[in-house]
């Protein structure tokens, strides 16, 4: 969650290294899906109770934030676009795409043109959400000279084909075969705005569960519940968004009761509070993945037993305690654990140095030396580089490590470096292959770049049936995992901590999806 691009993660912003950005990336208050009865932090109590105002503290980004939900890349922004607006679709628990304004879609037999039927909804001024709204929408983020962050997830479809067949009935003509076309109606960022809209910051019109009330830039928005939203009116009587940019002011805001909810804590701080009985820490699991990126174009890593000594060098548990402090699950190589189309058949790697020093000599790299970029740009970054530097030093290789900037930290790996700290937020394993692993992804950190590759990609976006797609996807992930240029070690917590009167916060499911900062189903005991 540190690609400022899209899904992997931003210091101070988006989730998910995903959009050709963090993307990289998904940091929910009641996780993926809509249950609206969960326990408080875990415990289960009662029946929601209407009313009360419920106080957020995120990270923001200053006096230039906007309300504008095209322009949404902080997690201040999304959780305040959320409030506000409403997507076609979004992501479930194992991130396939929800429908949600769409209450459906049919493709045609070729894949390249898919009907989507829009569900009787209304924007905050009472006005229906119609297919022209849609269009509107998507014309408006594919603008050239706008620098909209779904622009690039939304370039498979023909904006200038593509046309309302009725007031609820778009057809959307694409430029090829995309049986994953329901990932693009989810993508971050690709919410739904009436035609003509103009005014995002003093008088934004959505039809999402809260109305606009004020604004105020780097400091609060405040929200008033919409008791006609379409799928049924929030229990808050209001939302506010306050912004507090360091960590240590959210926790201390928490504690001291200023607000309800505090995004994005680190481990050390969860550990510090969790079960003292003050504030409820909670836990998204599988919400970003940790890793290492070699770039396979160039030496050493260009030889795969040098890359397959790397994975037999990283013992995974001691990376996940002690970078972050054991809040999460070790990994295998793979991007996606737990989501739709993962390949969890695949054995999991252990350590095996004595294999690692025999595929090395092979290789002739032995008394290997190789510079490991890493920085302070996400946590446990700088921690898990010096335990991995340390782990090869078993295995007779040098890790030297260089920290970079925070503020250019993401740009500057893309194209320099031989082996670097990566991490990633949620998103569906065909958006984290499309936007980083074919030979055309501008977010290729890994360089990875094959035409047999890419033709495997297609063959899976120009085939209906969900089985046999599935088996092309897991032929695509046994090969990364035997020779990719991700070393990925785990899969950690998103972690928040709301005070105790919070109710409807779940934990099942990893951040970046449907309910991540959405709060209409929570309520105040």
């Amino acid at each position: 969650m540190n690609d400022p691009r899209f899904p992997a993660l931003r210091r101070r912003g988006f989730l998910a290294a995903a959009s050709g950005a963090v993307g990289v990336g998904a940091l929910a208050l009641t996780g993926c899906g809509t249950s609206g009865s969960a326990a408080p932090s875990g415990k289960g109590d009662g029946k929601p109770k209407r009313g009360g105002r419920l106080r957020a503290a995120f990270a923001g980004g200053g006096a230039g934030e906007t309300l504008d939900p095209h322009l949404s890349n902080l997690f201040a922004d999304v959780a305040r676009a959320k409030a506000l607006y409403d997507k076609l679709a979004d992501y479930g628990p194992d991130l396939s795409a929800e429908p949600r304004l769409a209450s459906g879609w049919e493709p045609n037999e070729g894949l390249d043109r898919w009907k989507v039927t829009l569900r009787k909804a209304t924007f905050h001024n009472g006005k229906p959400v119609t297919a022209q709204d849609v269009l509107h929408s998507y014309r408006r983020i594919a603008d050239p000279d706008k620098a909209f962050r779904a622009k690039a997830s939304l370039e498979p479809i023909d904006l200038k084909a593509s046309r309302a067949i009725d007031a609820r009935t778009v057809e959307f003509v694409l430029k090829r075969p995309t049986a994953e076309f329901p990932n693009v109606l989810a993508t971050f960022g690709a919410y739904i705005v009436p035609e003509g809209a103009t005014d995002f910051d003093t008088k934004p019109v959505g039809s999402g569960p809260f109305r606009f009330v004020s604004f105020a830039p780097g400091k609060s928005a405040v929200f008033k519940r919409n008791d006609a939203y379409w799928e049924g009116a929030p229990h808050l009587d209001e939302l506010e968004i306050v912004v507090a940019n360091e960590e240590s002011a959210r926790v201390n805001a928490l504690l001291g009761g200023q607000v309800e909810y505090a995004h994005e804590l680190n481990p050390t701080t969860a550990r510090a509070h969790e079960g003292k009985g003050q504030v409820e820490i909670v836990r998204l699991p599988g919400s970003a993945m940790q890793s290492f990126a070699m770039k396979t174009d160039r030496k050493p890593f260009d030889d795969p037993r040098v890359r397959e000594a790397f994975f037999l060098i990283a013992d995974r548990k001691e990376l996940l305690d002690g970078a972050l402090s054991g809040a999460g699950e070790i990994g295998n190589d793979l991007f996606g654990k737990g989501y739709e189309y993962y390949a969890d058949g695949l054995p999991q790697r252990t350590p095996d140095l004595d294999r690692a020093k025999a595929l090395l000599k092979r290789a002739g790299a032995e008394d290997l030396t190789v510079t490991l970029d890493t920085s302070p740009v996400a946590a446990g970054f700088t921690e898990a580089a010096s335990i991995f530097r340390d782990q090869a030093a078993k295995a007779g290789v040098t890790v030297k490590i260089r920290t970079g900037s925070k503020d250019s930290y993401w740009q500057d790996i893309l194209d320099h470096g031989t082996l670097c700290s990566y991490r990633s937020g949620a998103m569906p394993i065909e958006t984290h292959i499309s936007q980083r692993l074919l030979t055309g992804s501008t977010t290729n950190a890994t360089h990875w770049r094959h035409k047999d590759f890419d033709a495997l990609y297609q063959q899976a976006q120009s085939t209906k049936d969900p089985k046999a797609r599935a088996a092309v996807y897991t032929r695509m992930q046994r090969r990364l995992h035997a020779e990719g240029g991700f070393l990925v070690w785990g899969f950690a917590d998103w972690i928040i901590g709301t005070a105790r009167t919070v109710r409807g916060v779940e934990t099942d499911a990893p951040a970046n999806c449907l309910d991540w900062a959405r709060f209409d189903k929570v309520w105040l005991a």
